[in-house]
């Protein structure tokens, strides 16, 4: 099996180019790390080399009927959810998957499932995974995606196989710069107006919140990094990060940091975006003596 120019660790490559090539599939795998787009490359890819209908060849062929299916989106042993890519990651919807692995495949020797992006399964939809998992019926190909394992819970990574993209990421947008940026400087200020502003954006918008998240935590660990003596910059705003190791205390930085980690995990426990966007902006004041 080859992986051409996917973004995947070597090490990672060799490892699951030698189990696809001999047959050796694992029943599930988990890809994090690099972009969005890349772990849903591979995740492809995987699925088209399990359903792969040619012999003796390396695989996928990208030729057979299986991979011409694959291609057109219409294989009736791939299944996509999660992602924007099909149902969304919700506990219905892992027991409906429960339900359809116990059924044999339709044509190929496999049946595959993508769960793309499982940051969004709830703890409910993980325990439902979970029950299969553990239980696999023969012939079935879990591919889970997501930036970080550690996001899903201890019991699930202890039944997956981890792979690790390169540590690539994508560039955050425009206006996610420029909404942090407002976000870090207003938790300098004495009022909360500034910061309560800066952030109503994200109120409705689940997934911009998510991306502010981790730019913050990009942010406030440069500002960490300057306040000891450092001069690296991860998040692209390095005059905003000059004015948080200049204006706050190294601990009330790292409280920040803190602050911020909660909250992701808030988020991926459906947690209400006004209350929590609120209580976010009033705990971020507080860590920073505000």
């Amino acid at each position: 099996m080859e992986f051409g120019g996917l973004p995947l660790a070597q090490e990672a490559k060799n490892t699951l180019a030698g189990a696809f090539d001999s047959g050796r599939f694992p029943h599930a795998v988990f890809l994090e790390g690099g972009t969005k787009s890349a772990r849903k490359d591979l995740a492809c890819l995987l699925a088209s080399a399990a359903v792969c209908r040619r012999e003796g060849e390396k695989f996928p062929c990208g030729v057979c009927s299986g991979c011409i299916k694959v291609r057109a989106g219409s294989h009736p042993d791939i299944s996509v959810s999660g992602g924007g890519e099909g149902p969304a990651l919700r506990v219905d919807e892992i027991r409906r998957i429960r339900q359809d692995a116990s059924v044999k495949p339709n044509e190929a020797e496999h049946k595959v499932y993508l769960l793309l992006e499982t940051q969004d399964m709830t703890d409910q939809a993980q325990n439902a995974l979970l029950k299969i998992l553990e239980e696999p019926p023969p012939g079935v190909l879990f591919v889970l995606t997501a930036p970080s394992v550690s996001q899903l819970l201890p019991t699930i990574r202890s039944r997956i196989q981890l792979f690790r993209m390169e540590e690539k990421t994508e560039e955050p947008e425009e206006e996610i710069l420029h909404l942090a940026a407002q976000m870090a400087k207003a938790v300098c200020l004495p009022g909360e107006s500034a910061l309560l502003y800066a952030a109503a954006p994200l109120i409705r918008d689940k997934e911009k919140l998510r991306k502010i998240l981790s730019l913050l935590l990009l942010l406030f660990r440069d500002g960490c990094t300057l306040r000891a003596g450092g001069n690296v910059c991860l998040s692209g705003l390095p005059e905003e990060a000059g004015e948080l190791s200049g204006k706050l205390t190294r601990s009330r930085l790292l409280r920040l940091l803190e602050t911020v980690e909660k909250a992701q995990k808030e988020l991926e426990g459906n947690a209400n975006g006004a209350l929590m966007v609120t209580c976010l902006c009033a705990r971020m004041r507080e860590a920073a003596g505000r």
